[in-house]
């Protein structure tokens, strides 16, 4: 079921399926709840699945100028109060990675487990800051051939051909979204904070979600940062680039859903 709820005076769409425990969803950058829609089939026989259109993406508003990960955690946080769910796994698959953890340090009594999907703990260095405000530029120039150039380099490259017809959907997806909203999650992408220590002090499971392809967060990257949490899970990917969800789809939903069971165990 598709609803709608007012955040900060716009438009906030989620949907919401199954019945049990709460699984919420947080898609990445240039993605839309969209993005969650064979998996949350998968998962609503055993859990209440909710999956949100962030600020600025989908059918939500745009909030600001800047969407900041704490913004858009406290999206999520009144989606969770207006269903009264009690404590969620939140999955975030990249953008969505750091909104989650955003989330996990602002209401930790909110959750009870943390998927980072394809994601991780670091800030922006001062290379990737220009790097954004490039892309800012870029896409208030021409936004289509920013998105056309941006989304098959998601995969791993020998996936580019196979996924053919997902990657055009995906950019599909990504026009729909405005010029104003991509910048606003660029500009909040660049301001995070690393989130270092908040993975360390966690005392929820982590399960991090690892393409051995992906060149938006590589593994050698992410594989050191496995070590912070008290309590870490790991699935690591061969042949998969960023798009795990859809690269390797029956991998990850049995995977997540087998860590939201163990979470919910009595």
């Amino acid at each position: 079921m598709e609803k709608q709820i007012r955040f900060r005076g716009k438009i906030l769409n989620y949907s919401i399926r199954g019945s049990g425990p709460a699984v919420l969803l947080l898609h990445g950058f240039l993605e839309s709840m969209a993005i969650w829609e064979t998996m949350a089939g998968s998962l609503a026989d055993r859990f209440t699945v909710i999956s949100i259109d962030l600020p600025g993406f989908g059918k939500s508003e745009v909030v600001d100028k800047i969407h900041s990960m704490e913004m858009m955690a406290g999206a999520a946080a009144q989606v969770l109060e207006e269903e009264n769910t009690g404590q969620a796994v939140v999955v975030g698959h990249s953008m969505g990675g750091y909104v989650a953890l955003a989330f996990a340090k602002k209401y930790p009594g909110k959750l009870n487990g943390l998927v980072l999907f394809h994601s991780q703990v670091a800030g922006d260095d001062t290379e990737a800051k220009l790097n954004r405000n490039r892309a800012i530029e870029f896409v208030k120039n021409s936004h289509k051939n920013f998105i056309a150039s941006f989304i098959p380099l998601l995969f791993a490259e020998e996936n580019v051909p196979k996924f053919a017809d997902e990657i055009e959907s995906l950019k599909a997806l990504a026009e729909q979204t405005s010029v104003e909203g991509i910048c606003a999650a660029l500009a909040g992408m660049r301001d995070r904070e690393n989130q270092f220590a908040l993975l360390k002090n966690l005392d929820i499971p982590v399960f991090f979600i690892v393409g051995k392809k992906d060149s938006r967060v590589p593994p050698e990257k992410v594989l050191p940062q496995l070590e912070l949490p008290k309590n870490c899970e790991a699935l690591i990917l061969d042949g998969v680039g960023h798009m795990g969800f859809i690269e390797a789809r029956e991998i990850t939903t049995q995977a997540l859903r087998h860590f939201a069971e163990r979470m919910f165990v009595e």
